[in-house]
């Protein structure tokens, strides 16, 4: 066991090394300056994107705070930058390519108006679903802006705040000259290119900082609900897609080569273990613990080759014109999931470390307790969900309209979690309603944190005494990992004489 602990630590170091390698410390001070410039409304100005809640805003944005961020033109003594028609935001993080500017619209009378209002309202514009989407010529019609543009098949959907969203639209790219993107803005908004079918405006760009070998790539969504109104959000990725740069790179591929032949040898031994054990082996849960660690461990290696074999062919593509928008979205949401499926696989690597210490009584003690208790706590899980939920629709039910922590179900589950945990708004609650508010409060925090979380506790305790009684019966087996060192180095200096 104690030889099994020792490789596996070695593996694990090794895939942190890869993991932390990856990815570069400074890149949420960069997504920070990015925030600044584009997020975060300068002093009194009310123009920002942030303050976005109207049509009239989004243009009051567009043509102000948006363009004086893309476009630095000019040092802070208002000397010119070289070289001409580059902008270097904050100086440094170069913009590649233009701006493009996109909206989803839907079509007219996608929507039941009730008989009785047909004098009143002959129009209804409904909220945005694929099949409402309006895919006609409009306004102009004599430019990529008035006509739709299908979607390309690798580019993901966007998750908006109340929609999932197309990659196609109504789109197209501002100029590298600030004043002719002015313009140009300014001639849509007056020619009426955003309608009351739209539903969504996307603002795409990229920068790339050459100090620190980073892309960022940056979406700003504006949502135009059937409601009114306007619901902003916004995705700022910084990540590393050139990957083989500098010397430490190179190191950093020889660790990967090693994670690779460490992922060999373990499906080998997994492989022969499935077939002397056939249908035992799934009978245990470090055996699927191991499965799954194994299953990511492939899925992110494949996923390293296919990304590096797509940036090595797309790069040149997509920087090869100055006058068009490259989308590197595409690449960094991508990157941004290899990530995410990664730090879930160390996640794993970590928690299967708890297999090699069995040696040791007190985890043996935990784990006994966990195995032993499985059924109790099965039995508690489904009656603390039904309470659960139970609550949690009717804070949605009575709530829903008039509290944010209690819009939607997803937020009564978040919220309920907050409030079991001590973080909780009681106004808000009473407010909406002043009858019904403080009985779901009272009623709430009485049956699951006073009753049900302490019938969680005494399970977890009666068990833990059961099983620590058990133990003391049993004659001590330990290894004590000092006195099995010290015989080593004994056996190690004899040895050496």
């Amino acid at each position: 066991t104690l030889r099994e602990l020792v490789i596996y630590i070695i593996f694990l170091t090794n895939l942190c090394v890869v993991t932390f390698g990856m990815v570069n410390m400074e890149r949420y001070f960069l997504n920070r300056v990015m925030s600044y410039v584009f997020l975060e409304a300068s002093g009194d100005d009310s123009s920002g994107f942030s303050s976005i809640k109207s049509r009239d805003d989004f243009w009051r944005f567009a043509e102000g705070p948006l363009l004086d961020g893309l476009y630095w033109d000019k040092w802070y003594n208002n000397a010119t930058l070289t070289p001409e028609n580059k902008s270097y935001i904050y100086y440094e993080n170069l913009l590649l390519g233009v701006a493009q500017i996109r909206q989803l619209k839907v079509r007219n009378n996608t929507c039941a108006i009730y008989p009785y209002f047909h004098t009143f309202s002959e129009d209804c514009y409904s909220d945005y679903h694929y099949r409402a989407e309006d895919r006609s010529d409009f306004g102009l019609g004599n430019g990529s802006e008035w006509k739709y543009t299908s979607a390309s098949s690798l580019s993901p959907w966007y998750w908006g705040s109340m929609n999932f969203y197309s990659s196609g639209g109504y789109m197209f790219t501002l100029p590298k000259s600030k004043q002719e993107s002015t313009e140009k803005l300014a001639f849509l908004r007056q020619n009426g290119w955003l309608t009351r079918g739209t539903r969504a405006v996307f603002i795409d760009f990229s920068t790339y900082n050459a100090n620190l070998n980073l892309f960022c790539v940056i979406k700003l969504v504006v949502e135009f609900p059937a409601t009114g109104g306007a619901v902003t959000s916004s995705h700022i990725y910084s990540v590393k897609l050139l990957r083989y740069v500098a010397y430490s790179d190179y190191l950093l591929a020889s660790c990967e080569i090693i994670f690779c032949l460490f992922i060999i040898t373990f499906i080998i031994q997994e492989a022969i273990k499935m077939v002397k054990l056939k249908k035992g082996y799934f009978r245990s849960a470090w055996n699927w613990l191991e499965l799954l660690l194994l299953g990511t461990s492939v899925l992110a290696i494949a996923f390293n080759i296919y990304r590096t074999v797509e940036v090595s062919l797309l790069m040149e593509e997509l920087l090869s014109d100055d006058h068009v928008y490259p989308n590197f979205y595409f690449l960094a949401f991508w990157q941004v999931r290899y990530n995410n499926m990664v730090a879930i696989n160390v996640f794993f690597a970590w928690i299967k470390i708890f297999k090699y210490v069995s040696f040791n009584k007190t985890m043996t003690q935990l784990s006994s307790t966990l195995s032993r208790c499985a059924k109790d706590l099965t039995g508690f899980a489904i009656m603390f969900f039904t309470i659960f939920f139970a609550y949690a629709q009717l804070g949605y039910l009575v709530f829903g309209s008039q509290v944010e922590e209690f819009s939607s179900f997803q937020n009564c589950i978040f919220t309920q979690f907050r409030i079991v945990l001590g973080d909780f708004n009681f106004d808000t609650i009473e407010s909406a309603n002043r009858v019904l508010g403080p009985i779901y409060f009272i009623t709430f925090v009485f049956f699951v944190f006073f009753i049900l979380l302490n019938v969680f506790l005494a399970i977890i305790n009666d068990t833990y005494s059961e099983v620590k009684a058990a133990f003391q019966a049993i004659p001590s087996q330990e290894l004590h990992l000092r006195d099995l060192f010290r015989q080593v180095s004994k056996h190690f200096c004899k040895y050496l004489i």
